[in-house]
Protein backbone atom coordinates (compact mmCIF):
# COMPACT_ATOMS: atom_id res chain seq x y z
CA UNK A 1 0.00 0.00 0.00
CA UNK A 2 1.50 3.14 -0.61
CA UNK A 3 2.29 5.71 2.03
CA UNK A 4 0.66 9.18 2.87
CA UNK A 5 3.71 11.08 1.26
CA UNK A 6 3.86 9.38 -1.57
CA UNK A 7 -0.01 9.58 -1.96
CA UNK A 8 -0.01 13.30 -2.06
CA UNK A 9 3.11 13.40 -4.57
CA UNK A 10 5.97 14.77 -2.60
CA UNK A 11 9.41 14.78 -3.46
CA UNK A 12 11.10 11.74 -3.34
CA UNK A 13 14.60 11.11 -1.73
CA UNK A 14 16.06 10.88 -5.56
CA UNK A 15 14.80 14.93 -5.34
CA UNK A 16 16.07 15.38 -2.00
CA UNK A 17 19.59 16.70 -2.75
CA UNK A 18 18.93 18.97 -4.97
CA UNK A 19 19.95 22.35 -4.10
CA UNK A 20 18.11 24.71 -2.58
CA UNK A 21 18.15 28.44 -2.69
CA UNK A 22 21.38 30.09 -1.58
CA UNK A 23 20.63 33.90 -0.70
CA UNK A 24 20.58 32.90 2.53
CA UNK A 25 20.79 36.47 4.93
CA UNK A 26 24.23 36.21 6.53
CA UNK A 27 22.95 36.87 10.27
CA UNK A 28 21.33 34.91 12.80
CA UNK A 29 18.83 37.56 13.81
CA UNK A 30 17.84 37.93 10.51
CA UNK A 31 16.24 34.18 10.63
CA UNK A 32 14.55 31.92 12.99
CA UNK A 33 16.85 29.42 13.18
CA UNK A 34 15.90 27.39 16.27
CA UNK A 35 12.52 27.08 18.77
CA UNK A 36 12.03 30.52 20.46
CA UNK A 37 13.90 32.71 17.51
CA UNK A 38 17.61 34.09 17.31
CA UNK A 39 17.79 34.56 21.05
CA UNK A 40 15.81 31.92 22.03
CA UNK A 41 13.41 34.79 23.94
CA UNK A 42 10.89 34.66 21.19
CA UNK A 43 11.87 37.99 19.51
CA UNK A 44 12.47 38.70 15.95
CA UNK A 45 15.08 41.53 16.45
CA UNK A 46 14.94 42.71 12.92
CA UNK A 47 11.17 41.69 11.61
CA UNK A 48 8.23 43.72 10.61
CA UNK A 49 5.15 41.36 10.11
CA UNK A 50 1.59 42.51 9.60
CA UNK A 51 -0.55 42.83 11.94
CA UNK A 52 -3.65 41.78 10.57
CA UNK A 53 -4.85 38.73 8.65
CA UNK A 54 -7.37 36.50 7.79
CA UNK A 55 -8.15 33.55 5.33
CA UNK A 56 -8.48 36.27 2.34
CA UNK A 57 -6.18 39.07 3.86
CA UNK A 58 -2.13 39.16 4.00
CA UNK A 59 -1.85 35.01 3.28
CA UNK A 60 0.74 34.89 0.92
CA UNK A 61 0.84 31.09 0.65
CA UNK A 62 -1.22 27.96 2.47
CA UNK A 63 0.08 24.29 2.18
CA UNK A 64 -1.22 21.52 3.15
CA UNK A 65 1.15 19.43 5.50
CA UNK A 66 1.32 15.56 5.49
CA UNK A 67 1.04 14.21 8.93
CA UNK A 68 1.26 15.52 12.48
CA UNK A 69 3.41 17.74 14.48
CA UNK A 70 3.11 20.55 17.19
CA UNK A 71 6.64 21.74 16.62
CA UNK A 72 7.57 25.48 15.05
CA UNK A 73 8.63 25.92 11.52
CA UNK A 74 12.46 27.23 11.56
CA UNK A 75 13.75 29.47 8.74
CA UNK A 76 17.27 29.91 7.14
CA UNK A 77 17.51 32.52 4.23
CA UNK A 78 14.38 31.15 1.62
CA UNK A 79 14.51 27.50 3.67
CA UNK A 80 11.55 26.51 5.75
CA UNK A 81 12.70 23.22 7.79
CA UNK A 82 9.35 21.35 9.12
CA UNK A 83 9.44 17.65 10.85
CA UNK A 84 6.75 15.72 11.09
CA UNK A 85 5.39 12.14 11.39
CA UNK A 86 3.02 10.10 8.78
CA UNK A 87 0.83 7.82 9.82
CA UNK A 88 0.60 4.94 7.30
CA UNK A 89 -1.51 1.95 6.94
CA UNK A 90 0.47 -0.89 7.77
CA UNK A 91 0.33 -2.49 11.29
CA UNK A 92 1.59 -4.72 13.19
CA UNK A 93 -0.41 -7.38 16.02
CA UNK A 94 -0.04 -5.99 19.52
CA UNK A 95 0.79 -8.83 22.51
CA UNK A 96 -1.99 -9.77 24.23
CA UNK A 97 -2.78 -6.89 26.97
CA UNK A 98 -0.70 -4.42 24.84
CA UNK A 99 -3.91 -3.13 22.76
CA UNK A 100 -5.92 -1.45 25.52
CA UNK A 101 -6.35 2.07 26.87
CA UNK A 102 -4.09 3.37 29.64
CA UNK A 103 -3.76 5.84 31.99
CA UNK A 104 -5.80 9.07 33.32
CA UNK A 105 -6.27 10.11 29.16
CA UNK A 106 -6.79 6.35 28.05
CA UNK A 107 -4.13 6.69 25.77
CA UNK A 108 -3.76 3.60 23.30
CA UNK A 109 -0.47 1.61 22.02
CA UNK A 110 -0.01 2.65 18.44
CA UNK A 111 -0.20 -0.20 15.96
CA UNK A 112 0.59 1.67 13.09
CA UNK A 113 3.61 2.48 11.33
CA UNK A 114 4.90 6.44 10.90
CA UNK A 115 7.08 8.08 8.62
CA UNK A 116 9.24 10.25 10.64
CA UNK A 117 10.12 12.94 7.83
CA UNK A 118 11.64 16.17 7.31
CA UNK A 119 11.11 18.47 4.75
CA UNK A 120 12.50 21.53 3.41
CA UNK A 121 9.88 24.46 2.27
CA UNK A 122 10.29 27.61 0.10
CA UNK A 123 9.62 30.34 1.49
CA UNK A 124 9.16 32.68 -1.46
CA UNK A 125 6.18 30.22 -2.85
CA UNK A 126 5.47 27.10 -0.78
CA UNK A 127 6.53 24.56 -2.54
CA UNK A 128 8.41 21.53 -1.47
CA UNK A 129 12.11 21.76 -2.13
CA UNK A 130 13.29 18.49 -0.84
CA UNK A 131 11.96 15.64 1.81
CA UNK A 132 13.37 13.32 3.70
CA UNK A 133 12.27 10.15 5.84
CA UNK A 134 14.41 9.59 8.26
CA UNK A 135 13.27 6.32 9.66
CA UNK A 136 9.93 4.52 9.06
CA UNK A 137 8.77 2.52 12.89
CA UNK A 138 6.32 1.83 15.25
CA UNK A 139 6.01 4.28 18.19
CA UNK A 140 6.78 2.07 21.41
CA UNK A 141 4.39 4.33 23.09
CA UNK A 142 1.16 6.36 22.62
CA UNK A 143 0.79 10.06 23.01
CA UNK A 144 -1.02 12.70 24.30
CA UNK A 145 -4.13 13.57 22.17
CA UNK A 146 -3.16 16.83 22.03
CA UNK A 147 0.61 15.79 21.30
CA UNK A 148 2.02 14.24 18.01
CA UNK A 149 5.62 12.16 17.41
CA UNK A 150 6.97 15.21 15.71
CA UNK A 151 7.07 17.78 18.54
CA UNK A 152 10.71 18.48 18.54
CA UNK A 153 11.70 21.69 16.57
CA UNK A 154 14.54 21.27 14.15
CA UNK A 155 17.43 23.15 14.33
CA UNK A 156 20.19 24.60 12.32
CA UNK A 157 23.36 26.61 12.35
CA UNK A 158 23.36 27.58 8.89
CA UNK A 159 25.19 25.12 7.72
CA UNK A 160 23.48 21.70 8.60
CA UNK A 161 20.08 20.93 9.93
CA UNK A 162 19.60 18.88 12.85
CA UNK A 163 16.24 16.90 13.49
CA UNK A 164 15.64 15.43 17.33
CA UNK A 165 12.71 12.39 16.44
CA UNK A 166 13.36 11.07 20.40
CA UNK A 167 13.17 8.02 20.54
CA UNK A 168 13.43 7.17 17.01
CA UNK A 169 17.05 9.20 16.90
CA UNK A 170 18.47 12.29 16.22
CA UNK A 171 19.43 13.44 12.41
CA UNK A 172 22.07 15.41 11.04
CA UNK A 173 21.45 17.06 7.10
CA UNK A 174 23.23 20.18 4.71
CA UNK A 175 20.84 22.19 3.69
CA UNK A 176 20.10 20.54 0.44
CA UNK A 177 18.51 17.37 2.60
CA UNK A 178 21.69 15.07 1.99
CA UNK A 179 21.83 13.02 5.17
CA UNK A 180 24.81 13.34 7.36
CA UNK A 181 24.87 11.21 10.71
CA UNK A 182 22.32 9.97 13.08
CA UNK A 183 22.05 8.60 16.49
CA UNK A 184 19.95 6.25 18.68
CA UNK A 185 19.85 7.18 21.95
CA UNK A 186 17.42 5.10 23.25
CA UNK A 187 13.60 4.42 23.82
CA UNK A 188 12.21 6.95 25.92
CA UNK A 189 9.35 6.08 28.80
CA UNK A 190 7.53 9.62 29.16
CA UNK A 191 5.35 9.62 32.29
CA UNK A 192 1.64 8.69 31.59
CA UNK A 193 2.75 8.69 28.03
CA UNK A 194 2.30 11.33 27.14
CA UNK A 195 4.55 11.70 24.27
CA UNK A 196 8.31 13.62 23.93
CA UNK A 197 8.88 17.10 23.12
CA UNK A 198 12.52 18.44 24.14
CA UNK A 199 14.34 20.47 20.76
CA UNK A 200 18.08 19.79 20.29
CA UNK A 201 20.33 23.15 20.06
CA UNK A 202 23.31 23.84 18.45
CA UNK A 203 26.04 25.94 19.92
CA UNK A 204 29.64 25.98 17.89
CA UNK A 205 30.51 22.23 17.00
CA UNK A 206 28.21 20.28 19.50
CA UNK A 207 24.59 19.65 19.59
CA UNK A 208 22.62 19.12 22.83
CA UNK A 209 19.60 17.29 23.58
CA UNK A 210 18.45 16.76 26.64
CA UNK A 211 16.48 13.56 27.61
CA UNK A 212 14.34 13.59 30.48
CA UNK A 213 12.05 10.36 31.07
CA UNK A 214 11.02 7.97 33.97
CA UNK A 215 13.89 5.43 33.31
CA UNK A 216 17.55 7.22 33.57
CA UNK A 217 17.20 11.19 32.43
CA UNK A 218 20.45 12.39 30.67
CA UNK A 219 22.01 15.04 28.96
CA UNK A 220 24.63 14.68 26.30
CA UNK A 221 26.25 16.98 23.78
CA UNK A 222 27.24 15.36 20.44
CA UNK A 223 29.58 16.53 17.95
CA UNK A 224 28.04 18.52 14.79
CA UNK A 225 29.93 17.37 12.26
CA UNK A 226 30.10 13.59 13.17
CA UNK A 227 27.62 12.88 15.65
CA UNK A 228 29.35 11.29 17.97
CA UNK A 229 29.08 11.76 21.89
CA UNK A 230 31.36 14.59 23.21
CA UNK A 231 29.92 14.33 27.02
CA UNK A 232 27.09 12.62 28.71
CA UNK A 233 25.77 13.35 32.10
CA UNK A 234 22.81 11.45 34.11
CA UNK A 235 20.19 13.41 35.87
CA UNK A 236 18.18 12.93 38.39
CA UNK A 237 14.80 13.93 36.91
CA UNK A 238 11.57 12.22 35.91
CA UNK A 239 9.94 13.10 32.40
CA UNK A 240 10.39 16.74 31.36
CA UNK A 241 9.55 18.43 27.85
CA UNK A 242 11.95 22.05 28.26
CA UNK A 243 14.44 23.06 25.75
CA UNK A 244 17.95 24.15 26.89
CA UNK A 245 19.00 27.28 26.83
CA UNK A 246 22.68 28.06 26.04
CA UNK A 247 24.29 31.39 27.55
CA UNK A 248 27.63 32.63 26.87
CA UNK A 249 29.28 34.57 29.98
CA UNK A 250 32.85 35.42 30.59
CA UNK A 251 34.25 33.03 28.24
CA UNK A 252 32.03 29.96 29.25
CA UNK A 253 29.16 29.06 27.75
CA UNK A 254 26.60 27.62 30.48
CA UNK A 255 23.59 24.91 29.38
CA UNK A 256 21.00 25.64 31.06
CA UNK A 257 18.33 23.20 31.37
CA UNK A 258 15.22 23.13 32.91
CA UNK A 259 13.48 20.47 35.61
CA UNK A 260 10.90 19.35 37.97
CA UNK A 261 13.42 18.67 40.42
CA UNK A 262 16.24 21.15 39.95
CA UNK A 263 16.95 24.24 37.29
CA UNK A 264 20.43 23.11 36.42
CA UNK A 265 23.44 24.70 34.58
CA UNK A 266 26.37 22.76 32.98
CA UNK A 267 29.18 23.68 31.22
CA UNK A 268 29.38 23.00 27.13
CA UNK A 269 32.89 21.78 27.23
CA UNK A 270 32.86 19.50 29.40
CA UNK A 271 29.55 18.77 31.12
CA UNK A 272 30.12 19.77 34.53
CA UNK A 273 27.77 21.22 36.85
CA UNK A 274 27.90 24.81 37.86
CA UNK A 275 24.78 25.49 39.44
CA UNK A 276 21.56 24.48 40.66
CA UNK A 277 18.35 25.44 41.90
CA UNK A 278 15.02 23.71 43.06
CA UNK A 279 11.67 24.77 43.60
CA UNK A 280 9.67 23.91 40.43
CA UNK A 281 6.43 22.42 40.08
CA UNK A 282 6.12 19.13 38.18
CA UNK A 283 6.09 18.19 35.08
CA UNK A 284 8.68 21.35 33.98
CA UNK A 285 7.52 22.47 30.17
CA UNK A 286 8.60 26.15 29.66
CA UNK A 287 11.76 26.94 28.65
CA UNK A 288 14.06 29.38 30.53
CA UNK A 289 14.99 32.83 29.22
CA UNK A 290 17.84 35.38 30.47
CA UNK A 291 18.78 38.81 29.76
CA UNK A 292 22.07 37.86 30.19
CA UNK A 293 22.46 38.66 33.38
CA UNK A 294 19.90 36.33 35.11
CA UNK A 295 18.13 33.44 34.09
CA UNK A 296 14.41 33.56 34.31
CA UNK A 297 12.93 29.89 34.94
CA UNK A 298 9.05 29.57 35.23
CA UNK A 299 6.43 26.31 35.73
CA UNK A 300 2.85 26.16 36.56
CA UNK A 301 1.23 22.35 36.92
CA UNK A 302 0.00 21.86 40.37
CA UNK A 303 1.63 25.04 41.25
CA UNK A 304 3.26 28.34 40.12
CA UNK A 305 6.92 29.32 40.22
CA UNK A 306 8.66 31.96 38.47
CA UNK A 307 12.18 32.29 39.87
CA UNK A 308 15.22 34.77 38.69
CA UNK A 309 18.38 33.21 39.38
CA UNK A 310 21.92 34.81 38.78
CA UNK A 311 24.16 33.62 35.54
CA UNK A 312 27.10 34.00 37.85
CA UNK A 313 25.86 31.27 40.62
CA UNK A 314 27.62 28.46 41.57
CA UNK A 315 26.62 25.50 43.12
CA UNK A 316 23.28 24.35 44.46
CA UNK A 317 21.42 27.10 45.89
CA UNK A 318 18.19 25.65 46.42
CA UNK A 319 17.67 26.71 49.64
CA UNK A 320 17.86 29.74 49.15
CA UNK A 321 14.28 29.15 46.89
CA UNK A 322 12.88 28.45 49.85
CA UNK A 323 13.57 31.69 51.72
CA UNK A 324 11.41 34.86 51.44
CA UNK A 325 14.68 37.26 51.80
CA UNK A 326 16.42 37.74 48.45
CA UNK A 327 19.75 35.94 49.41
CA UNK A 328 21.73 34.56 46.15
CA UNK A 329 17.88 34.51 44.30
CA UNK A 330 16.71 38.26 43.03
CA UNK A 331 12.80 37.69 43.15
CA UNK A 332 10.74 35.40 43.07
CA UNK A 333 6.74 34.68 42.78
CA UNK A 334 5.09 31.65 43.69
CA UNK A 335 1.86 32.87 44.11
CA UNK A 336 -0.54 32.60 40.64
CA UNK A 337 -0.18 32.90 36.98
CA UNK A 338 2.59 30.93 35.93
CA UNK A 339 2.48 29.10 32.41
CA UNK A 340 2.31 25.33 32.20
CA UNK A 341 2.82 24.38 28.42
CA UNK A 342 3.68 28.18 27.04
CA UNK A 343 7.29 29.28 27.06
CA UNK A 344 8.23 32.96 28.63
CA UNK A 345 8.35 36.10 26.77
CA UNK A 346 11.34 38.28 27.23
CA UNK A 347 11.35 41.74 25.61
CA UNK A 348 12.10 45.03 25.90
CA UNK A 349 13.05 44.39 29.65
CA UNK A 350 10.32 43.17 30.32
CA UNK A 351 8.66 39.37 31.29
CA UNK A 352 5.43 38.28 29.62
CA UNK A 353 3.89 34.91 30.26
CA UNK A 354 0.52 33.25 30.48
CA UNK A 355 -1.23 31.82 33.40
CA UNK A 356 -1.49 27.78 32.86
CA UNK A 357 -2.65 27.19 29.33
CA UNK A 358 -5.29 30.21 29.22
CA UNK A 359 -5.47 33.79 28.11
CA UNK A 360 -4.38 35.03 31.21
CA UNK A 361 -0.94 37.41 30.60
CA UNK A 362 1.09 39.22 33.47
CA UNK A 363 4.01 41.24 32.37
CA UNK A 364 6.65 41.96 35.34
CA UNK A 365 9.85 44.09 35.39
CA UNK A 366 12.22 41.45 34.37
CA UNK A 367 15.20 43.14 36.84
CA UNK A 368 12.91 43.15 40.04
CA UNK A 369 9.75 41.00 39.04
CA UNK A 370 8.02 43.96 39.82
CA UNK A 371 4.67 43.94 37.78
CA UNK A 372 3.57 46.02 35.04
CA UNK A 373 0.03 44.16 35.45
CA UNK A 374 -0.63 40.68 36.58
CA UNK A 375 -3.20 37.65 35.41
CA UNK A 376 -5.19 39.97 33.16
CA UNK A 377 -7.69 38.57 30.69
CA UNK A 378 -6.77 38.75 26.96
CA UNK A 379 -10.18 39.03 25.54
CA UNK A 380 -10.62 36.93 21.57
CA UNK A 381 -8.14 34.08 23.20
CA UNK A 382 -8.78 30.76 25.16
CA UNK A 383 -6.96 28.24 25.49
CA UNK A 384 -3.11 28.41 24.15
CA UNK A 385 -0.18 26.12 23.71
CA UNK A 386 1.88 28.25 21.63
CA UNK A 387 4.59 30.55 23.05
CA UNK A 388 4.17 34.22 22.73
CA UNK A 389 6.42 36.10 20.41
CA UNK A 390 7.62 39.78 19.43
CA UNK A 391 8.95 41.75 17.01
CA UNK A 392 8.63 45.44 15.54
CA UNK A 393 6.90 46.75 18.68
CA UNK A 394 4.01 44.55 19.01
CA UNK A 395 3.33 40.98 21.17
CA UNK A 396 1.79 37.86 19.23
CA UNK A 397 -0.59 35.43 21.41
CA UNK A 398 -1.50 32.33 19.04
CA UNK A 399 -4.96 30.41 20.37
CA UNK A 400 -5.82 26.82 19.77
CA UNK A 401 -8.91 28.49 18.55
CA UNK A 402 -7.04 29.98 15.51
CA UNK A 403 -7.15 33.27 16.97
CA UNK A 404 -3.98 35.71 17.03
CA UNK A 405 -4.87 38.84 19.03
CA UNK A 406 -1.69 41.69 18.85
CA UNK A 407 -0.72 43.74 21.57
CA UNK A 408 1.55 46.53 22.58
CA UNK A 409 4.05 46.19 24.48
CA UNK A 410 4.35 47.68 28.25
CA UNK A 411 1.58 49.76 29.92
CA UNK A 412 -0.49 49.28 32.73
CA UNK A 413 -2.67 46.57 30.67
CA UNK A 414 -2.41 44.82 27.75
CA UNK A 415 -3.28 46.85 24.81
CA UNK A 416 -4.99 44.71 22.17
CA UNK A 417 -4.41 46.42 18.34
CA UNK A 418 -5.35 43.72 16.60
CA UNK A 419 -6.95 39.96 16.56
CA UNK A 420 -6.99 37.95 13.53
CA UNK A 421 -8.78 34.26 12.70
CA UNK A 422 -7.68 31.70 10.53
CA UNK A 423 -9.37 28.23 10.06
CA UNK A 424 -6.83 26.10 11.50
CA UNK A 425 -6.14 24.74 15.06
CA UNK A 426 -2.47 26.48 16.44
CA UNK A 427 -0.40 24.40 19.02
CA UNK A 428 2.73 25.00 17.52
CA UNK A 429 4.52 28.39 18.16
CA UNK A 430 5.16 31.36 15.45
CA UNK A 431 8.28 32.18 13.55
CA UNK A 432 8.72 35.94 12.32
CA UNK A 433 11.18 36.43 9.83
CA UNK A 434 11.66 39.54 8.05
CA UNK A 435 7.58 40.69 6.59
CA UNK A 436 6.53 37.38 7.23
CA UNK A 437 4.70 35.07 9.82
CA UNK A 438 4.95 31.10 9.61
CA UNK A 439 2.45 29.66 11.76
CA UNK A 440 2.23 25.64 11.66
CA UNK A 441 -1.32 24.43 12.02
CA UNK A 442 -2.84 20.83 12.41
CA UNK A 443 -3.01 20.68 8.57
CA UNK A 444 -1.79 23.65 6.63
CA UNK A 445 1.39 25.65 7.16
CA UNK A 446 0.71 29.76 6.42
CA UNK A 447 2.95 32.09 5.43
CA UNK A 448 1.62 35.75 6.44
CA UNK A 449 2.64 38.50 4.64
CA UNK A 450 1.81 42.12 3.78
CA UNK A 451 0.06 42.78 0.51
CA UNK A 452 -1.26 39.35 -0.26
Amino acid sequence: MRTLLTALGILTLATATLAAPTDDPPKVEQNWHQWRGPAATGVAPTANPPLEWDETKNVKWKVKIPGESTATPIVWGNQIFLATAVMTDRTIELPEGEDTKKGPFRIEKPKNYYEFVVMSIDRRTGQILWQHKAKEDVPHEGRHPDASYASASPMTDGKNLYVSFGSRGVYCYDLTGKPKWSRDLGKMKIFNRFGEGSSPVVHGDSVVVNWDHQDGSFITALDSNTGETRWKVDRDETSTWATPLMVELGGRTQVVVHGSKRVRSYDLANGELIWACGGQTPSAIPCPVTDGENVYLLSGYLGNAVYAIPLTTEGDITEFAKKTEPEKIPWKRISKGAPYVPSPLLYEGLLYYLGGNKGILTCLEAKTGEPKYETTRLQGIENIYASPVAAAGHIFITSREGNTIVIKPGGAEPEIVATNKLDERFDASLAVVGDEILLRGKEYLYCISAGN
